[in-house]
């Protein structure tokens, strides 16, 4: 693309979203990369949770438990790969292997006559690979993109994951019936082929688009060094990564407390009811993830700054958490966990991203999936028999529940403004070396 006279498209793209001539395919590809995952991934979604309706709480509870461990274990393993694989073939065989896994999967359902042992498996399994695709993928935007680059663009690449969590979702709505739900795991393992194309086009753009071939040192030929858990011995040692896990803690703590309330005041409705209210949800949800990824993440990130950037969406949540336990009701939750999870979609998410631009490559990609998938997971289970304990346990009311939320939140908010001082710091010392 011509740098000098772009096109119509290229102008327009600049005006809206900050991006550059040059920078446009590749950030139109990476957009296409991310759509592809998020909505092979919720094809597989719905899947997943119809076979949870079988079980009862205590299984779905104990499941819940196992994936923490599996995702322990997952780690270690991608540490491990990490440490013999060149770069160039890391990122392929990850969405590979999880596309075969699928595939396996379709072929072992159909070959038993019990099947609840293998439909539990597939359950932790799913849960699995909605973490560790999107974590990975972020992983090698960081190593795409400079960090200049990263705080106007990932917030629109951010935009296809939102995309592909719109379409993904047709496909069973629509197909489910007449293909059955085990052939859309043959669906999601095809989509996982596109993204391998997808890297290798990206690679090339890198050099020829971007220009960013002195980003790191000789992809070609470099092996991250270290051992599979460099990266839980790095998590724990280093300030800054510790300050992120602490930030995600909290993320899913306030997670957990929205979703208990919402799901205790839509109790009283019946189950096509409570299907009906959250599928209008998730589809504002995804609509106000659009709008604001589009046009306004990366404006907010270069006029306020990442403490601020960090610090927004808890705030607004931690005002939001105050409303509810003054008037516990389902409208006030409903909007509370929209405008959590809008604003963690199109605001937190890309921000925590850019997080990682500022560490080197092996903590990128050995202690990023640490706090992606095993601190997230731990953070889920944690929070969530927290929540359990003080509401069967002690007793607590929806209202008191609502306040400690607002406290959690305000937490947050502090721990998000240190982290984003704590970024600028890095950013600063490392324009010092340079």
């Amino acid at each position: 693309m011509n740098d000098k006279n772009p096109n119509m498209l290229a102008r327009i793209m600049k005006s809206a979203s900050r991006i550059e001539p040059n920078e446009l395919r590749s950030v139109m590809v990476a957009f296409a990369f991310v759509f592809t995952l998020m909505a092979a991934y919720y094809i597989l979604r719905p899947v997943r949770d119809a076979m949870a309706s079988d079980w009862t709480d205590t299984e779905v509870s104990l499941l819940w438990n196992i994936n923490f461990f599996v995702s322990v274990i997952v780690v270690a393993i991608y540490g491990f790969a990490v440490t013999h694989l060149r770069f160039k073939f890391l990122v392929p065989l990850v969405y590979t292997f999880f596309g075969l896994s699928f595939v396996a999967f379709y072929f072992g359902v159909s070959g038993v006559q019990d099947r609840v042992l293998i439909d539990k498996i597939f359950y932790v399994w799913i849960s699995v690979f909605s973490l560790f695709h999107i974590s990975v993928f972020w992983s090698f935007m960081s190593d795409l993109f400079t960090k200049e680059q990263s705080n106007r663009l990932f917030g629109f690449i951010a935009v296809g994951a939102s995309a592909g969590a719109l379409v993904g979702p047709s496909i069973p709505t629509l197909f489910a019936t007449n293909l059955g739900t085990d052939v859309l795991m043959l669906i999601a393992a095809v989509a996982l082929i596109i993204p391998i194309g997808l890297v290798l086009y990206l690679e090339r753009l890198k050099v020829t688009d971007l220009h960013n071939e002195d980003v790191h040192a000789d992809l070609s030929a470099a092996k991250i060094g270290g051992n599979p858990f460099a990266g839980f011995r790095m998590f724990v040692s280093n300030p800054y990564l510790l300050a992120i896990g602490v930030f995600i803690l909290l993320y899913t703590a306030v997670g957990s407390f929205v979703y208990f309330e919402q799901k205790n005041l839509l109790a009283e409705f019946s189950r096509a009811e409570r299907t009906q209210i959250l599928g209008l949800k998730d589809w504002v949800v995804n609509i106000l993830t659009f709008s604001i990824g589009m046009f306004a993440t990366s404006r907010i990130v270069q006029r306020f700054g990442m403490p601020t950037t960090l610090a927004l969406v808890p705030i607004f949540i931690c005002l939001g958490m105050v409303v509810l336990a003054l008037a516990p009701i389902l409208m006030v939750a409903l909007a509370l966990d929209v405008a959590r999870r809008s604003g963690n979609y199109a605001i937190t998410r890309p921000a925590r991203e850019m997080l990682f631009t500022a560490v080197d490559r092996e903590t990128r990609f050995k202690a990023k999936p640490v706090i992606d998938i095993v601190v997230y997971r731990g953070g889920d289970a944690v929070s969530s028999a927290a929540f359990a304990s003080l509401t069967d346990g002690v007793g607590l009311g929806l209202g008191a529940m609502a306040a400690i939320g607002a406290g959690i939140a305000a937490a947050w908010g502090v721990v998000g403004r240190y982290l984003g001082k704590f970024y600028n710091s890095l950013g600063r010392q490392a324009a010092v070396r340079d």
